[in-house]
């Protein structure tokens, strides 16, 4: 399963969530979960529904 796909996943379980706190559930890095927000953002699979915080649509 790719990470985004896991990011959406854990979203659904569980939001909304900071970037940090996704990271940490799933054991990898920060930087690796920003890359991941950053692409389901342009495909709007995600939003932000207040500053640095995400949940899914």
């Amino acid at each position: 399963m790719s990470l985004e796909a896991q990011v959406v996943a854990l979203l659904k379980e569980n939001e909304p969530l900071r970037p940090g706190e996704i990271a940490e559930k799933l054991g990898v890095s920060k930087d690796e979960v920003d890359k991941a927000i950053k692409a389901l953002k342009k495909t709007e699979e995600i939003y932000s529904p207040k500053r640095c915080f995400y949940s899914v649509k």
